[in-house]
């Protein structure tokens, strides 16, 4: 097994994206969040907004350099890893990697500057403006590595002439069929996923105000940050529900066995159930029957083609090399449980400003937030090896199988141990860092400097 190059190649590319996209996740939402705090800081001349700014864009810049790091694995390894998906995907969505790239360096330069001004300018909102370019520039790079995937799972933009690709038109290879859906919600669900992170941090520090020992004024200032995350949340969750609604219709149309795998759907029929949890049972002709599992009439179909009688694509109707794994489905009720949950908490968060029965910060609700979080994160991870293991056995779908697109090196086994490693270490730091970042800085403390600069900039303003 450890000398298995594609298995192998496979390992350390899901191990490498599994690390990365904690980080990618974080980059695309956070600097909207942060956006978000400075204006009302401004707007409201609420110093505890603004400190939230400045707090959320120090820690944003530690995972910012970390992300710089896996993220140049991931390039890396799809040279070394997967030379004839390279030697073939390279030609059509180079023109997305490079725009990828100059989003980024467009996001880091104005990051550095954003940081280095503050209190630079009379006028605040002059500060705000540089974090704009920030969070375009992360959404953008969001976006532009967004579409190298959609590629993957739907490729266009080119003809095969004897074998070769001909007639390539990287502008349509990157707008593919797949990227409406896959960039709304790669983009939706990482800013809810950022929201809930940081209302989880926030959560945590009010459930442990005593041990903390938390002034009213690092109390007031983290209610307003878990205000403003799970308002943010809870928009942003509605959005990602909608748009995993249109995700299921591409599926239905464009990938119909990557449905069929998600739901243990064997027969094409209409009509169809969605199927929750359960479990496989051989019946004895070569076939599968679900056992345990909660069956919602009508549902499946409905979630493919938006009517009750609308006719979904059987995965008996693929051949038996060419069907995704079947425990994609676990992955598929992971993802969808989780993000249904998260709705849940942020709404009755949102509600409990309306209704005093429903206290926002009482302990259930704040150890459901703090739970959250985590959960978040899960739920994206479980949603990208649902996409990647979904594809399967292609590395570009219906076009070249992962066993041609892979290395026939017989090292890879030994680069998966170097890196695992890496990643332990650069997690380990990471944390470390972000903790002394913080605790050496209590909000208190910072509060009351704050407070001190808010007052002579409304002075000077006066």
């Amino acid at each position: 097994m450890f000398q298995d190059p594609v298995l192998m190649s496979r390992a350390l590319t899901a191990l490498t994206l599994g690390f990365h996209v904690i980080f990618a996740t974080l980059g695309v939402g956070v600097p909207l969040l942060i956006l978000l705090a400075e204006f009302l800081g401004i707007r409201k001349k609420d110093p505890k907004y603004t400190l939230m700014a400045r707090r959320w864009s120090r820690g944003y810049v530690v995972t910012v350099a970390v992300g710089v790091v896996t993220g140049t694995a991931i390039g890396l390894q799809l040279s070394l890893l997967w030379p004839n998906l390279m030697r073939v995907a390279g030609q059509t969505i180079a023109l997305p990697l490079f725009m990828e790239t100059f989003a980024f360096f467009f996001e880091a330069i104005f990051l550095g500057i954003y940081l280095y001004t503050w209190d630079r300018f009379k006028n605040p909102w002059h500060h705000m403006l540089l974090g704009i370019p920030v969070a375009v520039g992360a959404l953008f790079s969001g976006f532009f590595i967004t579409t190298v995937n959609s590629f993957m799972n739907q490729p266009v933009g080119f003809d095969i002439v004897d074998g070769r690709l001909a007639n390539v038109s990287p502008l349509e290879a990157m707008f593919s069929p797949a990227m409406p859906t896959k960039m709304a919600h790669v983009l939706t669900s990482a800013i809810l996923t950022s929201a809930f992170i940081l209302a989880a941090i926030a959560a945590v520090q009010l459930l442990r105000q005593r041990r903390n020992q938390l002034d009213k004024m690092s109390i007031e200032y983290h209610k307003k940050g878990l205000r403003l995350t799970m308002t943010v949340a809870l928009i942003f969750a509605i959005a990602t529900a909608l748009v995993g609604d249109f995700s299921g219709k591409y599926l239905a149309k464009y990938q119909p066995d990557k449905l069929a795998a998600a739901e243990w759907h064997f027969e094409t029929s209409s009509e169809a159930e969605l199927i929750l949890g359960g479990w496989l049972e051989d019946d004895g002709q070569g076939g599968y029957e679900v056992r345990g599992a909660l069956k919602i009439p009508y549902a499946l179909s409905i979630l493919a083609g938006g009517v009750p009688n609308y006719e979904v694509t059987g995965l008996n109707e693929f051949a038996k090399e060419d069907q995704p794994p079947l425990f994609v489905h676990y992955l598929f009720d992971a993802m969808v449980g989780i993000g249904m949950l998260l709705a849940l908490i942020s709404f009755l968060f949102v509600l409990g400003r309306y209704i005093k029965r429903l206290n926002q910060f009482s302990k259930p609700m704040l150890f459901a937030i703090a739970a959250g979080g985590p959960l978040a994160m899960a739920a994206i991870e479980f949603g990208w090896f649902f996409a990647e293991f979904g594809r399967q056995p292609w590395a570009l779908y219906e076009l070249m199988r992962t066993s041609e697109a892979a290395t026939t090196s017989a090292n890879v086994g030994w680069m998966l141990v170097a890196f695992a490693i890496l990643y332990a270490v650069l997690g380990t730091v990471t944390v470390v860092v972000l903790s002394r970042l913080f605790k050496e800085n209590p909000v208190g403390k910072e509060l009351k400097q704050s407070e001190h600069r808010g007052e002579a900039m409304f002075a000077d303003e006066v």
